[in-house]
């Protein structure tokens, strides 16, 4: 395993951070940027304007459009493209990712219609031992505060354990610490869902209520995405940690959350359409509450909080309604799921 040349594929705000934390350790980077007037900007202005304004990129952060020439050659190929086209943009660089690079997926979704998480994702595009070894990056991290020097500390959930080291030590830093497990399916379950129960905190904090209803929203959504996780095959400890509750904290109660802005704008009474129309980045929660939906019925996973926020989304629920449907539920005991006689 070597970093002599490392590839972030995405040059979203969370792509572009990364690569300037890498480059910033001393690692020559190559930057893919889906639009070739972000390569522009990066190449003539060292800024990501479009995506991380205001933030000087180290000058080892090259960028390019050309996806073929970022990826070949590199050790380490960190996939952070959003994740309904992972499978696209992946397939796309197969051929020129090497034998024997590690791929370090970054990005935070569930893959609509397959439901298929990425390391699933990554597996089918990359076959062989590019895909069995590849990890997995979650965990707390606001791109603009990573991109500050912030104090940071994420998870890393590989198979491999050589693997686990080897990316530790190449992202560690002064402001950014990465905690390593092996559960990949709890570290990817908890990085997409938190982005649904931060549409719903989004919903409650745009309707105007208080702390009470916020802190009752993170609290019973991490019931949810562990009940979920845990159907899937996921320890109910993850969900304890980084890319579990600390994920969902800071995605619920930032300012800069974009899921949680969303749902911001829907409480106020805006028209998702409207909404996703006035913002160039994607809000993946979006998408993922209908993946969520669809894997809590296949597996018989009752996930009342997401099933009311696909309601308000997709089909333009009254907020209050759905708020007011949620506290309406039959009451229960709070751990019934953990419960002997609930257990399928």
């Amino acid at each position: 395993m070597n970093a002599d040349k490392v590839a972030v594929v995405g040059a979203g705000a969370w792509g572009t951070a990364l690569a300037d934390l890498l480059a910033r350790s001393g690692l020559d980077v190559h930057l893919w940027a889906f639009e070739p007037d972000v390569a522009r900007e990066i190449t003539e202005h060292r800024e990501n304007r479009s995506y991380l304004a205001g933030h000087r990129l180290a000058d080892r952060v090259r960028a390019s459009s050309d996806l073929d020439a970022v990826v070949d050659g590199a050790g380490v190929v960190v996939s952070v493209s959003p994740s309904q086209v992972v499978r696209a943009v992946l397939g796309r660089a197969a051929a020129a990712i090497a034998p024997d690079a590690v791929v370090v997926s970054a990005s935070k979704g569930i893959e609509n219609g397959t439901l298929k998480l990425m390391h699933e994702v990554v597996r089918e595009v990359l076959p062989g031992p590019v895909g069995e070894r590849a990890a997995f990056l979650s965990g707390p991290s606001f791109a603009a505060e990573v991109a500050r020097g912030v104090p940071t500390a994420v998870s890393l959930a590989s198979a491999d354990p050589g693997v686990s080291d080897f990316l530790e030590e190449l992202f560690s830093g002064p402001t950014f610490r990465v905690y390593t497990l092996d559960d990949v399916v709890g570290v990817e379950l908890g990085g997409a869902l938190k982005n649904v129960v931060a549409l719903a905190a989004g919903i409650s904090d745009g309707l105007g209520f208080g702390h009470n209803s916020r802190a009752a929203l993170i609290t019973r959504g991490l019931a949810e995405i562990s009940r979920l996780g845990v159907a899937l095959g996921a320890r109910p400890i993850t969900f304890l940690g980084l890319a579990g509750m600390g994920d969902l904290v800071l995605t619920c109660t930032g300012d800069l959350s974009r899921n949680r802005t969303v749902g911001m704008r829907l409480g106020r009474g805006e028209k998702l359409a409207d909404i996703l129309a006035s913002m160039r980045a994607v809000a993946e929660g979006v998408k993922t509450t209908e993946a969520a939906v669809a894997l809590a019925d296949r597996v018989g996973v009752e996930m009342p909080i997401a099933r009311e926020v696909w309601n308000v989304l997709h089909e333009e629920k009254d907020p209050a309604r759905a708020v007011a449907d949620l506290m309406g539920r039959a009451s229960k005991r709070e751990f019934q799921h953990l419960e002997p006689s609930s257990r399928p």
